[in-house]
């Protein structure tokens, strides 16, 4: 029985939006599987790992009556690449298998029951609903995505806060070590909202999303955030949890600040780090007036010395940094020049851009 027939990268372009949050091996077969669903001639690809859904939808020549099965993905996604480009691709249901055919190649695969496939019911009760520029979200996520925690025991930290109040929406990222901040205006009239979306959620989300100004429509719940853009529709459970008050983790009233272009500064920490403890990762900052010099060490007694020349007329400060937590944001944001502040050596140091007026990003300082 015909389910579609349709170009190779017709198939190959919503199957791949969805496979990315399939696990290689899941307790549940039928959570290896992608459902494939043909309602009139729109083919629409789920995928799911209980956590996250994705949909994604595609035009096909088809037969009018709806029809639905699920498949193996990786393989699916796998055969579909191995064809040539604009090959003509026939998938038919028999029995219990889907038969993939493109030219004289033949491919049988497993099927299990689509009634079984298992779907995130839509929430009830008060959302915020709001429409970005794809391109808008896709930036606003790049200047913080990366300082999520990682397999982080406070489960609450492997995820982005989103924060909708006064008509204005805020991410914030933190693993326990810095903290990255960034807002967007979106107009008045929202119910204030406040969810943590899961980490892989987040970076498929990122990986998804287009540089245009197509829309994205963003929906947030007190359990879901649901984001739908061109032919893609994204549903994602929440981490329930309390997220730390970002606002008193960001310093305000450092008198000592500097500025230094970005790249430059990327460039010596760069080569500090090469010597830098390979455990630790730590780097000195070592400030006084108009010169900033980086110094690294390791276990063998090697070191490194940087100096830059930059604009700071402050107090004389040596504070240890992880040179990898600025490299992330120095990595991640771009701009031109960057404002370091600072306290005394046992506080958090804040760095903000001149391009970038509603992105903060603060960093610990570590004991070397």
């Amino acid at each position: 029985m015909l389910l579609a027939k349709a170009k190779r990268d017709e198939l190959l372009g919503p199957l791949s939006a969805v496979s990315g949050i399939i696990e290689r091996r899941h307790t549940l077969p039928i959570l290896s599987n992608v459902l494939i669903e043909r309602s009139g001639n729109a083919l629409a690809f789920l995928a799911t790992d209980i956590e996250v859904q994705i949909a994604a939808r595609s035009g096909v020549e088809a037969p009018a009556e709806a029809r639905a099965v699920t498949v193996g993905a990786r393989k699916l996604v796998d055969i579909l690449r191995a064809l040539p480009e604009g090959a003509e691709v026939t998938l038919q249901q028999q029995d219990k298998r889907l038969l993939v055919k493109a030219g004289k190649s033949r491919f049988t695969l497993q099927t299990l029951a689509a009634e079984d496939f298992p779907r995130l019911a839509r929430p009830a009760g008060e959302s915020a609903k709001f429409e970005l520029p794809q391109k808008a979200l896709r930036r606003v996520l790049s200047l913080v995505q990366y300082a999520m925690a990682q397999q982080d025991i406070r489960y609450y930290l492997n995820g982005l806060l989103m924060v909708v109040e006064d008509g204005t929406l805020k991410l914030v990222a933190t693993d326990g070590h810095r903290l990255a901040f960034a807002s967007l205006k979106l107009g008045a009239g929202l119910p204030r909202q406040e969810v943590i979306v899961p980490r892989k959620t987040v970076v498929e989300l990122a990986k998804l999303l287009a540089d245009s100004d197509d829309p994205v429509r963003i929906e947030l719940s007190a359990t879901q955030a649901a984001f739908s853009f061109g032919n893609v529709d994204l549903v994602s459970k929440l981490i329930d949890g309390k997220f730390p008050d970002y606002t008193r983790v960001i310093p305000a009233g450092h008198k000592n600040r500097l500025q230094v272009g970005r790249e430059p500064l990327r460039q010596a920490l760069l080569r500090a780090a090469i010597l830098s403890n390979e455990k630790f990762r730590g780097v000195r900052w070592v400030l006084g007036e108009g010169a900033l010099k980086i110094v690294s060490s390791n276990a063998e007694q090697e070191e490194a010395h940087e100096e830059l020349e930059i604009g700071y007329s402050g107090d004389a400060l040596d504070i240890g940094f992880n040179v990898n937590y600025l490299l992330d944001v120095l990595n991640n944001v771009a701009g031109e020049a960057i404002e370091c502040a600072f306290g005394d050596a046992a506080s958090s140091a804040l760095i903000t851009y001149a391009s970038e007026k509603d992105f903060k990003y603060v960093v610990m300082p570590m004991r070397i």
